[in-house]
């Protein structure tokens, strides 16, 4: 199934889709390149906002503003994602998850890529209007539905698969 179908079907029932795609086998390619490509989009959603940055600030150009959101994003991240997700396996080991590593990234991933779309959007609110209740509330609205996500599917990988 298509990507942006499986991020649509999120949206009505996260739990669903990662089972499904846990069903699909371990395949550590599909999680990295998960992983990846939301840092792209994470990288690319950033743009307006350091674009803006740049026309009021302009003692930083916007090339050095872009070469260094990517390297954070695209290099430094994915790096940290993995981290996290390990955290997270081992701390619901801990609580009472019987889940394997592998879930854990793959549910860390596939939420953050599932929100991807919010994040486009803070993005570009954050460019275009900049800081205030507007970029806070969609900023809110997209942690919110990360949470949801990384939760719901935490759940299914880790107590729902025997």
């Amino acid at each position: 199934m298509p990507v942006t179908t499986d991020i649509v079907a999120t949206y009505r029932g996260p739990r669903r889709v990662v089972r499904r795609l846990l069903e699909m086998g371990p395949r550590e390619d599909r999680v990295l390149t998960l992983a990846l490509m939301s840092c792209v989009i994470l990288f690319i959603a950033q743009a307006p906002w350091q674009a803006r940055l740049a026309f009021d600030d302009p003692s930083v150009p916007i090339e050095a503003r872009l070469y260094w959101s990517g390297f954070f994003w695209v290099l430094i991240m994915p790096l940290l994602l993995y981290l996290l997700a390990m955290i997270s396996h081992f701390v619901i080991r801990l609580i009472g998850g019987t889940g394997k590593a592998f879930g854990a990234r793959l549910a860390l991933f596939w939420a953050l890529m599932a929100s991807s779309p919010l994040a486009l959007l803070c993005g570009l609110v954050a460019g275009f209007i900049g800081p205030g209740p507007g970029l806070q509330a969609v900023g809110l609205i997209w942690v919110g539905v990360f949470g949801w996500f990384w939760i719901s599917g935490l759940r299914e990988a880790e107590w729902s698969r025997q």
